[in-house]
């Protein structure tokens, strides 16, 4: 009797990953990279003088700059973690001196300038095949449900109102919070657009006023689903003791409404009386790491989610920077 072969599984390269930025929000990141078996971190990369990071039990070596992370290391994917307005410089750097892929934390831009200049580079490099958004709100548990539950009714009509309301307790921060995220509109703002592009199409900011010297604001937007115009209606706020953020979506051909709270990644749709179905959370998991793990594998499959691409990102750029 002879032994039978055993075959042994074949052997894939990992995805070599550059992290830029090692602040508070990198933690995130290495959380959920550090679950993935596929991924190795190759480098870190901060101007700041930091202690090197640890990612399962090793520390890759760390860079003051980007530049010479990128002479020293062919990675796969470069990660960019830094303030918003070091986007646009970071994100052309990598472009230019490696064939990797780019994942920035959003906004991907300051401003629409920065935007064109990176489009200008599309025929120096495939930005649009290689430039990505880390728009994590798109991935949330509570969004996915809505958005699949949606789709899975579509006698229940076009959306023709939302609702959304996001607040952070910024305001206890002070100076330190303007430094950090610039404004709630300018935070919470890209949020809530990318969001909505699970539900709807988005087309154009219809008014817009900050309040509270930039801690709160009050926008429209305009949008089409199902072949029918709707407006959103987007509150954002730092006045506030506690994070809170909610997101109610009306059919109202139907009368259905899908009530989505983000905080608690929970939902419920109900038409007057009648509760329609609902969303639940085991509360094992942080918020924030139950965004990336599904943005992470939709970015490393071979058709990531197309609201990580640059094209939604320049469609989001362009609402949350126009001046009415």
């Amino acid at each position: 009797m002879t032994n039978p072969v055993r075959i042994e599984p074949a052997y894939i390269e990992p995805v070599r990953v550059g992290l830029v930025g090692v602040g508070i929000i990198a933690e995130t990141h290495l959380a959920v990279l550090a679950e993935r078996p596929d991924v190795q971190l190759d480098f870190t990369v901060d101007p700041r003088p930091a202690a090197s990071v640890e990612f399962r039990g090793r520390k890759p070596p760390h860079y003051g700059d980007l530049a010479r992370a990128l002479d020293e290391h062919r990675p796969d994917l470069v990660v960019i973690a830094t303030p918003t307005e070091t986007h646009a410089e970071l994100t052309e750097l990598t472009l230019l001196r490696s064939t990797g892929r780019v994942l920035v934390e959003k906004p991907l831009v300051h401003d629409r300038g920065a935007l064109a200049a990176l489009r200008d580079l599309d025929g120096k490099a495939d930005v649009c095949g290689r430039v990505f958004t880390a728009h994590h709100f798109a991935f949330s548990p509570e969004v996915d449900w809505a958005a699949e539950l949606i789709a899975a009714h579509p006698e229940w009509g076009p959306v023709t109102t939302i609702t959304s309301a996001f607040y952070d307790p910024y305001v206890l921060r002070e100076a330190e919070a303007f430094a950090s995220y610039v404004s709630s509109w300018t935070d919470s703002g890209v949020n809530q657009l990318s969001m909505l592009t699970r539900f709807v199409e988005l087309t154009g900011l219809t008014s817009a006023r900050e309040m509270d010297g930039g801690a709160s604001a009050w926008c429209t937007v305009g949008f089409r689903s199902r072949g029918e115009i709707g407006s959103a209606r987007l509150r954002s706020s730092w006045l506030t003791g506690s994070s809170s953020k909610e997101s109610n979506l009306v059919l109202g051909r139907s009368g259905v409404e899908v009530w989505i709270d983000h905080t608690a990644m929970t939902g419920f749709a109900a038409r007057e009386g009648e509760l329609l179905a609902s969303f639940g959370n085991d509360g094992r998991t942080a918020r924030k790491v139950a965004h990336y793990r599904p943005l992470y594998a939709s970015l490393l499959s071979d058709r990531p989610d197309p609201v990580l691409g640059f094209d939604a990102a320049a469609t989001i750029t362009a609402i949350h920077h126009t001046v009415l």
